[in-house]
């Protein structure tokens, strides 16, 4: 697709919640990015978070925070916290120990801000970490956190169809680090990180995708979020950004280095909230 060919994008205004790195840390290992012998510096990852943060609402998107709470250092990655569709909500259950305590305080989030349609899960979930919504359709991942049983509960509690999709590449152990929503009906994702089953499904579901190399993938280029035409990603995923470009989007450059050390960026610092349209 040529830039005189590519469609005419529109950005929709969306609605976040995020936590500030405040007590962020890597002091445990539960994926191959996480190093607890590399230093961290909790100043410079509160200041990348920031502008992120900021970014957000120079396009005109809605930022709510979340208190984030001591002694859970991942807490930022607030992708992992809930999935919301039509302001019903479907709080995570997480497959590590060391996450597990961030489940209540996004519940409790939740309840008291007023949502009467909030559930806890039955099985591991960790939410927008393995379930991306487009349409009416989720893309749910599995094979290194989310428990497959799990896609089933999604389904019944938020009333979207659930496409199982299974990773098969460790450095990609969530789903939002190998593929990513550019709108309704559009996906870009890293064909390698994926099951024969589940990439012929891809291609038959999304003929038209963006394919991501490995070098893009590597970065992080696909922990995306995008608004219909601002796609906000890893500054590093240079080659992703053309491609981008050329397809009609405007990429959005963000260093969020430190955060990638916990093996987290753009998108796992970001759970959309998705409210019911008014009739």
């Amino acid at each position: 697709m040529s830039p005189t060919t590519a469609p005419v994008r529109e950005a929709t205004p969306r609605h976040y919640l995020m936590c500030r790195p405040t007590y962020f840390d890597v002091t445990y290992a539960i994926n191959p990015w996480m190093d607890p012998g590399k230093p961290v510096d909790p100043e410079l990852a509160v200041e990348q978070w920031e502008q992120l943060r900021r970014l957000y609402l120079e396009h005109g998107h809605t930022v709510d925070l979340i208190e984030p709470v001591d002694g859970l250092p991942d807490m930022v990655f607030a992708a992992n916290g809930a999935t919301v569709v039509d302001d019903r909500v479907l709080v995570a259950r997480f497959r590590h120990a060391e996450r597990a305590a961030e489940a209540p305080a996004y519940y409790a989030w939740f309840m008291l801000q007023g949502y009467d349609d909030v559930h806890h899960a039955e099985y591991v979930n960790e939410a927008e970490g393995d379930y991306m919504v487009l349409g009416d359709t989720v893309l749910a991942g599995t094979g290194f956190r989310t428990d497959p049983r799990a896609h089933t509960e999604l389904e019944e509690v938020l009333g979207r169809r659930v496409v199982t999709l299974n990773l098969v590449d460790p450095r990609f152990y969530h789903l939002d680090t190998a593929l990513a929503v550019l709108s309704d009906t559009e996906v870009m994702y890293y064909p390698g990180a994926f099951s024969p089953q589940s990439l012929a499904a891809l291609r038959e579901l999304y003929p038209g995708a963006v394919l991501v190399d490995e070098a893009d993938a590597d970065v992080f280029g696909l922990n995306a979020v995008s608004d219909g035409l601002h796609v906000f990603l890893p500054d590093t995923a240079t080659g992703l950004a053309r491609t981008l470009r050329e397809r009609g989007f405007e990429p959005v450059g963000v260093d969020l280095s430190e955060l990638l050390k916990a093996g987290g960026s753009v998108k796992c610092c970001t759970l959309e909230i998705r409210h019911r349209a008014e009739a």
